[in-house]
């Protein structure tokens, strides 16, 4: 691909997206988030690129046409307030709509082609036709398509609706590359040094332990496994190895057992682990911010294998 394909990445957090553009050959020339940390990341990662740490909005029309020619636009708006996973609590309203930035900057820079990524449940919001209708009015031809990274040789089962824009013609429907799926065995390092402990351990929540006693129904006591933490899909709070992680969020929620002379010892997956199955290159760095802060840049990102292909079909569509 040519690097004269030029993008920006609208709510870009630490690069997920802008990784998976470049490994399809494009230059990514800004970012915008407003979180200053996730900000250094994408700067570290992509130094060429300029980043502004404001809100969309505020942003005049003048400061974005200096950007220059602009092919691309890669979005992810904020999505917590789409997120089944806020449960019952209230959305806010003037968050979800920041969405809309997409379409007034594709007014001002329009490019052919818009990649938007986002949760699935984004399509119950009263608002999606809305946007779906914006971005036609402006030109685009628009596919909405829900893909799983484990489709993609991620080894993470992770779905998320992308939204395939091309102004000059018919945005191209995405099929799994994979026939095989990746295994969160494949992720994890069975010999790094680190820190286990007893899963019996006297201060062991008694909900951890249930979660362990239903893998050992299962599985026996012989086999290593995942607990799963703040998990409301009814698997259990388990999962095997032989089978792709399950959705990485913006918490710490996967602790790997593994079974010893002396019983079962534990300890939680680790940041690169956790890179390495959302698809993220080695030399995709995250050296700011606390572990906290760095497994929530995860969570937040976009599978960058995932992303490649999107970009790729729709370069290839010309």
């Amino acid at each position: 691909m040519s690097s004269r394909i030029r993008a920006i990445d609208l709510f870009s957090g630490a690069g997920g997206s802008s990784w998976g553009a470049r490994s399809a050959g494009v230059e990514i020339c800004a970012s915008f988030d407003l979180w200053e940390l996730a900000g250094k990341v994408h700067q570290d990662n992509f130094p060429e690129s300029k980043f502004f740490n404001e809100r969309l909005e505020t942003i005049s029309d003048w400061r974005i046409r200096q950007l220059g020619h602009i092919d691309l636009i890669l979005a992810s708006p904020e999505c917590t307030n789409h997120s089944p996973a806020k449960g019952n609590k209230p959305r806010c309203e003037k968050s979800r709509e920041t969405a809309f930035q997409v379409l007034r900057y594709a007014r001002i820079l329009k490019p052919r082609w818009i990649v938007i990524e986002n949760v699935v449940s984004m399509r119950n919001w009263h608002r999606y036709n809305d946007l779906i209708s914006g971005l036609e009015d402006l030109g685009y031809y628009v596919n909405a398509q829900v893909l799983n990274s484990a489709d993609f040789g991620v080894p993470q089962r992770r779905r998320r609706l992308f939204l395939l824009c091309d102004r000059e013609s018919p945005s191209p429907t995405l099929e799994p590359r994979v026939r095989n799926e990746r295994s969160a065995k494949q992720i994890i390092d069975m010999n790094g040094g680190y820190n286990y402990t007893s899963l019996h351990s006297p201060k062991r929540a008694r909900a951890t332990l249930q979660r362990a006693e239903r893998a050992f129904e299962s599985i026996g006591k012989k086999q290593p496994f995942l607990i799963v933490y703040y998990g409301s899909d009814h698997a259990g709070g388990w999962q095997e190895l032989s089978q792709p992680l399950r959705t990485i969020t913006t918490l710490d929620r996967f602790a790997f057992v593994r079974p010893r002379g002396h019983g079962h010892e534990m300890r939680m997956l680790q940041v690169p682990e956790l890179k390495a199955a959302m698809g993220m290159s080695k030399s995709h760095t995250l050296n700011h911010g606390s572990r906290r802060d760095q497994i929530k840049m995860i969570g937040n990102a976009v599978c960058p294998p995932v992303m490649r292909r999107a970009v790729t079909s729709l370069i290839n569509n010309r």
